[in-house]
């Protein structure tokens, strides 16, 4: 069933710009694009509701981190990955030197 939307001046002038540079071949095409990335920008924001529900209840079952344990051993990770990168230039300098 045909679906007939009033945009307003300035949405419709934006369809407009779209199909006259060719972006898109018509106006349903601009619509239906439009649609699919407000069904996208929905799934992800229910995944992001879910995922606060699932933290939340992890929070009160007590399944918790705490935060200056999970920086620190962040902090160690990414050091490590510092200290190595800087161990293979200097090797890589000496076998060129």
């Amino acid at each position: 069933m045909p679906i007939s939307a009033d945009l307003g001046e300035k949405l419709e002038a934006v369809v407009n710009d779209l199909v006259a540079n060719g972006r898109y071949n018509s106006k349903s095409e601009v619509l239906r694009e439009g649609v699919r990335l407000v069904q996208e920008r929905e799934a992800a924001l229910a995944r992001f509701f879910e995922d606060i529900d699932r933290a939340r209840e992890q929070a009160r079952n007590g399944d918790l981190h705490d935060a200056d344990e999970v920086f620190d051993r962040l902090e160690a990770k990414y050091q490590a990955m510092i200290d190595a990168e800087e161990e293979a230039s200097k090797a890589k300098r000496r076998r060129a030197g």
